[in-house]
C-alpha cells in the first residue's frame, strides 16, 4: 500500500463555539450607547447568552438542515382533503422557537424594546437568515392591527408572546402564540399595490358587523404562508384597504387559502415563499378604515423595512467574521494570509463597511424606540425615520450583495463550495434590497419624503450636523448633499446618486461621533473623500488596516 498523501494542514477550523454578540465590537459599543445605563448590563448579558447560542455548533448545524432541507408544499391529505400546509424540517422549528423565545417578534414589552430586538435579531439571523422573515412581519403586523383596538386586544397577545407553537390544528385563539404573515404584492402589479386586484366583498346578514367580507384574487408573492394570520390588501368598495386573514377560523374549520405552490427561489432557502388564490369564500376583517390600506399597513412596512437593514448588517458581519477567521488561520507565502498587506486592506474595507451598517441600523432602532416612547423627541425622531429610513434601506441592502462576494473570495475555492457557509450567505444577500420595495423604490421614497415633510429633512440635517467640524471630508460631502437638494432640475432620475450620498454622510456623522478614530478616518477618506476604488480592498495609505482588521476579528473558543 502507499503511503497516505491525505493529510490536512493549513486550513482554517470552522469558526464555531463563539460568542456572536461580544465578538463584534461595533454591535456591543453601538448597543451600549443607545441602551439607559441602567439596564446596560441586563441587555449586555441578555444578548451576550443569545450570542453564545448563535455561535455554538447545534444552532450551525439548525442553519444548516434548515437550508439543505427546504420546505414542502402538502395541499392534500391522505384521503384526499385540501389541507394546503407546508412541512418544514425539525431544525426550521429548532430555529423559530429560539428566535420567538428570545423575543425577536416583541420589542413592545421592556424599555428599549426595538434596540434590544434589533440587536438579537442581527445576532440570531447569523446562524440562518431565512427564518427571519415570519419572524420580522410576526413583530410588524402589530402596530397595524393597533389601528383597530378589538383586532389589537385579540392577535396582539398571540403575535407578541415568546412561545412557539406551531400548527394549523386549532384556532389561534386555542395557541400559545402565532405567527404573521403578509400578502401585498399580485402579477400585474409589483411594488403598484394600488394595483392590485382582488376584490373584497362586505358580508351582509347576521353576524355580520360591517367589517367582515369575503376575498377573491390571487397574490403573486405570499411570504411565510404557513402562519396563522396574514395582512393583505384587497380592493373593497371604498378603495384599497387592508384585512387580517386568519388561516383558521373561531370554529376550528380552516379558511379559504389556496396554496397554488411555493417559489424555487435563489436563496431564502429554508423559508417558504407562495402564490396564494383567495377563493371568494375566503373570510377576512378590515383593518382600518376603507380605501385607506396603504396608510393602514405603512407602520408595518417601516417597521419590516427596518429589518431589512438589520438582516443585511448581520449577513455583512457573518461574511467578514468568516473572511477574517479564515484568514487569520491559513498562511501564504510562509505567514498568516491576514497580515499579508493586500489581503489585509481588503479585510479592513469589509470590516469598515459591516461597522458602519451595523451603526446605522442600531441608530434607527433607538429612533424606533423613542418615537414608541412619546414626549418631545418622539415627532423628530419620527421625521428623522421618515428619511433616514428607505434611505438606509437603499444603501445598506445596496452593499451586502458586492460585500458577500467578496467575502467568499478571500477564503478562495474553499468558500466557493457548499460545506461552506459563504455560498447560503451570497444567495441571500441581494434579498433584502428587493422586499417591501426594491432600490428605485426606496428612492423615490425619500424624494416623495423631501417634498412632503419637511420636517424629516430638519431632521436629517439636524442628525448629520452633529459631527459638523469633526472631519472636512464629512462637511465637504453634507456640502455636497445640499447641492444635489438645491438643483431639482431632473432630481428623479438623479434620485440614487442623492440618496447614496445622503446614506454615506449619514454614517459619516455616526462613525465620526461615535466610533474609534481609525474607523471614522477610514470611512471619511475612502467613502466620503473620494480616495476609495470601485472593489473592496482599495482603502488609501494611510488608514490603519489592522486596527480595522483586529476589531473585526471574531475570537472562537
Amino acid at each position: 500500500m502507499p503511503p497516505s498523501t491525505h493529510t490536512v494542514t493549513n486550513q482554517a477550523s470552522p469558526l464555531v463555539d463563539y460568542d456572536v454578540f461580544t465578538a463584534d465590537s461595533a454591535l456591543a459599543e453601538g448597543v451600549a450607547r443607545h441602551v439607559a445605563p441602567e439596564r446596560a448590563e441586563e441587555v449586555r448579558e441578555e444578548l451576550s447568552e443569545l450570542g453564545r447560542a448563535a455561535g455554538c455548533a447545534q444552532a450551525q448545524e439548525w442553519g444548516r438542515q434548515a437550508n439543505a432541507n427546504p420546505p414542502v408544499l402538502r395541499t392534500h391529505d391522505r384521503f384526499g382533503h385540501r389541507v394546503d400546509e407546508v412541512d418544514f424540517h425539525p431544525a426550521w422549528h429548532q430555529l423559530m422557537e429560539r428566535a420567538v423565545g428570545a423575543g425577536l417578534t416583541d420589542p413592545f414589552s421592556r424599555p428599549d424594546g426595538q434596540l434590544r430586538r434589533s440587536a438579537a435579531f442581527l445576532v440570531w439571523s447569523q446562524v440562518e437568515p431565512g427564518h427571519g422573515c415570519p419572524v420580522s412581519m410576526t413583530h410588524a403586523a402589530v402596530p397595524a392591527l393597533r389601528q383597530d383596538p378589538a383586532l389589537a386586544a385579540e392577535w396582539e397577545p398571540l403575535l407578541t408572546s415568546h412561545r412557539y407553537d406551531w400548527g394549523l390544528d386549532r384556532p389561534a385563539s386555542a395557541k400559545l402564540g402565532a405567527i404573521a404573515g403578509m400578502g401585498m404584492t399580485e402579477k400585474q402589479g409589483g411594488s403598484d399595490v394600488r394595483a392590485n386586484t382582488t376584490r373584497a366583498t362586505p358580508l351582509t346578514g347576521a353576524g355580520a358587523d360591517g367589517a367582515e367580507y369575503t376575498l377573491l384574487g390571487h397574490k403573486w408573492f405570499c411570504s411565510a404562508p404557513m402562519s396563522d394570520v396574514f395582512l393583505v390588501l384587497a380592493q373593497a368598495p371604498g378603495g384599497l384597504t387592508c384585512f387580517l386573514v386568519p388561516r383558521v377560523l373561531p370554529d376550528g374549520t380552516r379558511n379559504g387559502f389556496r396554496i397554488q405552490r411555493l417559489k424555487d427561489k435563489l436563496g431564502n432557502r429554508s423559508n417558504a415563499s407562495s402564490e396564494v388564490e383567495f377563493d371568494g369564500s375566503t373570510w377576512a376583517r378590515r383593518v382600518g378604515e376603507e380605501g385607506r390600506g396603504v396608510a393602514t399597513i405603512i407602520e408595518m412596512v417601516a417597521a419590516t423595512r427596518l429589518d431589512c437593514v438589520t438582516g443585511s448588517a448581520a449577513l455583512m458581519r457573518q461574511s467578514v467574521a468568516q473572511a477574517v477567521h479564515h484568514a487569520g488561520h491559513r498562511s501564504v507565502f510562509g505567514r498568516p494570509l491576514v497580515e499579508q498587506p493586500l489581503m489585509r486592506n481588503v479585510l479592513a474595507d469589509l470590516a469598515l463597511e459591516s461597522e458602519a451598517a451595523t451603526t446605522l441600523a442600531l441608530r434607527l432602532a433607538a429612533a424606533h424606540d423613542s418615537v414608541a416612547g412619546g414626549g418631545e423627541r418622539a415627532e423628530a425622531e419620527r421625521a428623522f425615520l421618515r428619511l433616514a429610513l428607505p434611505a438606509a434601506k437603499y444603501w445598506v441592502t445596496k452593499r451586502c450583495v458586492p460585500l458577500a462576494g467578496e467575502a467568499l473570495e478571500c477564503l478562495g475555492g474553499n468558500g466557493y463550495v457548499e460545506e461552506s457557509p459563504m455560498p447560503a450567505l451570497l444567495r441571500e444577500s441581494p434579498l433584502n434590497s428587493l422586499w417591501e420595495g426594491s432600490g428605485n423604490v426606496q428612492a423615490l421614497d425619500v424624494l416623495r419624503a423631501l417634498q412632503r415633510s419637511p420636517a424629516s429633512l430638519d431632521a436629517f440635517l439636524g442628525e448629520i450636523g452633529r459631527a459638523h467640524g469633526a472631519d472636512h471630508r464629512l462637511d465637504a460631502a453634507v456640502k455636497d448633499v445640499f447641492t444635489q437638494l438645491a438643483d431639482l432640475e431632473g432630481i428623479e432620475a438623479r434620485a440614487r446618486r442623492l440618496v447614496e450620498r445622503m446614506a454615506l454622510v449619514l454614517q459619516g456623522s455616526l462613525l465620526v461621533r461615535f466610533a474609534p478614530p481609525e474607523v471614522a478616518d477610514a470611512f471619511c477618506a475612502s467613502r466620503l473623500g473620494g480616495d476609495w476604488g470601485a472593489a473592496f480592498g482599495t482603502l488609501p495609505s494611510g488608514a490603519d488596516l489592522e486596527a480595522l482588521v483586529e476589531r473585526a476579528r471574531p475570537v472562537a473558543g
